[in-house]
C-alpha cells in the first residue's frame, strides 16, 4: 500500500524498484495494481492507499531484503508478505466502491436508519395507561 501523497510516478518507481528485487533473485508469477481505493482504517494520516499486488516465487534472503527495504522506503504505509500454495488462485481485485463512512451520513440520515423517532419509542414512564 502506497503513499497516494506521492505523485504517480513516484509510486511507480517504488513498484518497479520491489519489481526489479523479485526478478533479480526470484520470479515475478503476477503483478496487479488495484489503483486508489479507502482503507479500512487510517494510517499515517491517510484514508486511502494505492494498492499494489504481486506474487512470486524466491528465497528465504530474498524475503528478508524485501522486508527490509520496504519498512524503510518512504512511500510504503503497509505491506504484507504471504506464503501461498503455487496451486491456489491467482486474487482479483475487488471491486473500487465503498460504504460511506460515518462523517459522510449526515445525522438525520443515521437516524432514520435506526428507526429512532420519538413516535416509535411507545410508551415512556409514568405514561402508561391502565
Amino acid at each position: 500500500m502506497l503513499d497516494p501523497q506521492l505523485d504517480a510516478p513516484a509510486r511507480d518507481a517504488l513498484a518497479q524498484e520491489a519489481r526489479g528485487q523479485i526478478e533479480g533473485s526470484g520470479s515475478l508469477k503476477h503483478e496487479n495494481s488495484w489503483g486508489l481505493r479507502k482503507m479500512a482504517y487510517e494510517i499515517n494520516r491517510r484514508t486511502e492507499a494505492d494498492y499494489r499486488w504481486m506474487r512470486f516465487e524466491a528465497e528465504s534472503e530474498l524475503l528478508y531484503a524485501l522486508d527490509h527495504n520496504l519498512k524503510i522506503a518512504d512511500g510504503v504505509l503497509r505491506f504484507r508478505i504471504f506464503k501461498v500454495d503455487p496451486g491456489a488462485p491467482v486474487i482479483v481485485p475487488p471491486a473500487a466502491t465503498a460504504a460511506p463512512g460515518p462523517r459522510e451520513r449526515s445525522a438525520q440520515g443515521a437516524r432514520e436508519d435506526r428507526g429512532d423517532s420519538r413516535e416509535d419509542r411507545g410508551d415512556s414512564f409514568g405514561d402508561s395507561e391502565e
